[in-house]
């Protein structure tokens, strides 16, 4: 039996599927530009082959993401969690013992303290750019230098740059007076990678006890140049495993695999078009903006009201459509 979990991010949007004992058998890593329904409907294109390759059918769903609600009710997923949840449990299934989890993605960043396998805090930063990946794609972009490549460059500074790293908009005018003065790029790059993680620590990390064994993970994981950074401020390993990328997707096909739901799920069946559509209910003073989801005029969720007469209203004009 497979068991398919889906990472649903605004920057990219991973899937994995995972077999009884935990192995990962399928995964896929793209792009969400901007939609996440069809982002999820090429990731299942990519992982379904894989999945059959290795002999296992699906028989339970589990999302995770910014879109997970969006997404669940699409794929009528059995389990539906948040990325601390889906992260931890991923983490802690390849690294038991670890203490601290870095998580740097594409538009925001996470820190998650474990202790005895337990997850006991954890803070989140959407606010702030600056200790994103977007930061350092923008700043690639800047300096014409593929994102890709910003590790190898940053392994061959010898004094890296320092970059003012604590707001996205001081970065990129210290970043450019700094290149107009005759910094190496590989200087620069450097710089640009110590202050991704003084943000990190100084914002999200902030009061938190940063224990060794520390796993980095997220897109920025491949990084090698900000992981170097991560071990030279902290003093500490940073244990970065090959699919860190995908360990959202990871951690909540195993809370698939744990859950009592079973269902054979045929990637093919969603392979249809959903219609999404968002109001203010105006029902009371509360005015809830709903989002509802549904397929060829049939209502399938809706979240955002905090009570019945929203979803009612939406059902309502669902069928009268």
């Amino acid at each position: 039996m497979g068991f398919l979990g889906v990472d649903v991010g605004s920057i990219s949007t991973k899937a994995a599927v995972i077999d009884d004992a935990g192995e990962v058998v399928a995964r896929s890593y793209l792009w969400t530009e901007g939609d996440p329904l069809a982002a999820v409907k090429r990731v299942l294109a990519e992982v379904e082959p894989q999945a059959k390759a290795a002999g296992e059918d699906v028989v339970a769903v589990g999302v995770t993401g910014s879109a997970r609600e969006l997404i669940g009710a699409a794929l009528e997923a059995q389990v539906v969690k948040n990325e601390i949840t889906a992260h931890a449990m991923g983490t802690l299934s390849r690294h038991p013992g670890v203490h601290t989890i870095f998580e740097i993605g594409g538009q925001d960043s996470k820190i998650i303290i474990v202790r005895d396998g337990v997850p006991v805090d954890y803070a989140m930063n959407t606010l702030c750019a600056a200790g994103t990946g977007s930061f350092l794609s923008a700043q690639a972009r800047r300096l014409n230098v593929p994102v890709e490549d910003f590790g190898d460059y940053a392994l061959r500074s010898t004094k890296p740059t320092k970059i003012a790293g604590r707001c996205t908009v001081f970065a990129e005018s210290d970043l450019v007076h700094k290149a107009q003065i005759g910094h190496p790029q590989e200087d620069l790059i450097a710089g640009l990678c110590q202050a991704i993680v003084m943000n990190y620590l100084n914002n999200v990390g902030k009061g938190k006890e940063v224990r060794a064994p520390i796993v980095f993970q997220g897109g920025v994981s491949k990084n090698v140049g900000v992981v170097k950074a991560f071990a030279d401020i902290t003093g500490e390993e940073i244990v970065v495993d090959d699919d860190g990328h995908l360990m959202g997707a990871i951690g909540v096909a195993l809370l698939a695999r744990e859950g009592e739901g079973r269902a054979e799920f045929e990637f093919s069946a969603h392979d249809v078009e959903f219609d999404t559509r968002g109001f203010e209910c105006g029902g009371c003073p509360n005015d809830c903006e709903v989002v509802t989801l549904s397929r060829a005029g049939e209502f399938l969720d809706g979240w955002g009201n905090r009570c019945e007469r929203g979803i009612e209203r939406a059902k309502a004009d669902i069928s009268d459509a």
